[in-house]
């Protein structure tokens, strides 16, 4: 199983990361965004809610 971060956690790596699913449970969404190195996850940009990301 892949390693989930969420909002406001902070990147181990720079690298792309996809949401992959949000935290209320809301339906999965296919967002990609590139971050930094300790940058904090943000939410979904599609939804603004809060998500939890994977290694794209």
């Amino acid at each position: 199983m892949a390693e989930k971060y969420k909002i406001a956690e902070t990147a181990p790596e720079t690298r792309k990361f996809k949401v992959d699913s949000l935290v209320n449970g809301g339906s999965r969404d296919n967002t990609t965004i590139d971050i930094e190195k300790g940058e904090s996850f943000p939410p979904s940009p599609s939804s603004n809610d809060a998500a939890y990301w994977v290694k794209s």
